[in-house]
């Protein structure tokens, strides 16, 4: 049986040492923003949550503005949501996705079709 070929764009914002905002973080942050919590995020992901919050940590340390609001668990059980900030910087990393997939469009094609079959 022929596997059929993907195509992945692995776009990351670095900020010092840091990786500001990846493919894995932008999972995270959509993760969080159907969840509701970080723990049903990590979860969904198969990571831990220790995991999930050092990511959301170095993220809201690397933005002007934190990218998700956390509260922590007790009587009302916590929960964590995106920012306006998290929502935007999801809303344009996906838009550049989509920008670099149509401007690639007639190279991808080129190179899909001088893969091995």
């Amino acid at each position: 049986m022929a596997v059929k070929p993907r195509v992945q764009f692995r776009l990351r914002v670095s900020k010092g040492d840091d990786i500001a905002v990846g493919p894995g973080k932008i999972d995270l942050l959509e993760a969080i923003a159907r969840s509701g919590s970080i723990t049903g995020a990590a979860q969904a992901l198969g990571m831990s949550y220790r995991r999930a919050w050092l990511l959301i940590d170095t993220m809201n340390r690397c933005f002007v503005r934190p990218v998700v609001d956390a509260e922590a668990g007790g009587r009302r059980g916590g929960g964590a949501r995106l920012t306006r900030s998290g929502e935007e910087v999801v809303r344009r990393y996906r838009r550049v996705e989509q920008h670099a997939a149509r401007a690639g469009r007639e190279d991808l094609r080129a190179i899909l079709r001088l893969l091995r079959r």
